[in-house]
């Protein structure tokens, strides 16, 4: 495990994706962090997702309800696991998560690159999403 400090002061605990998916199947949450265009495309199996930025014209903005709305599915000693697309959003989002007293959170290294460049499974949309929806 590798810690990163931040600006804030608050260490962030990155596992690479085998320790993740390890930590996923003994009952860690995996919070998604990427867009809901991205987590579309594809993400591990259970993911729950919860953009950390959005895309703009102007570029990626920060999601300013990002805490609020982990705190209205999650709580604060939930195991988590926090991934994105190739693992940088994920330490600012564990980095924010941390600061606001989230006790078990790790950012997975790596992002959803690194799982699908393992070969681990991947949960795509298909006909039957949208037929249960």
């Amino acid at each position: 495990m590798d810690l990163v400090k931040k600006r804030s002061g608050t260490q962030v605990t990155t596992v690479d994706v085998h320790a993740a998916k390890n930590l996923l199947n003994q009952g860690h949450r995996y919070l998604d962090v990427r867009t809901e265009e991205e987590f579309k495309n594809g993400h591990p199996e259970n993911a729950l997702n919860i953009p950390y930025m959005f895309n703009t014209p102007e570029g990626r903005v920060k999601n300013p309800k990002f805490l609020d709305q982990v705190l209205a599915v999650c709580g604060k000693e939930d195991n988590l696991v926090v991934g994105c697309q190739s693992g940088v959003r994920s330490v600012y989002a564990t980095t924010d998560l941390l600061d606001a007293e989230f006790k078990h959170v790790l950012n997975m290294g790596g992002g959803y690159i690194a799982w699908v460049g393992n070969g681990f499974e991947v949960k795509k949309p298909g006909l039957c999403d949208h037929l249960q929806n």
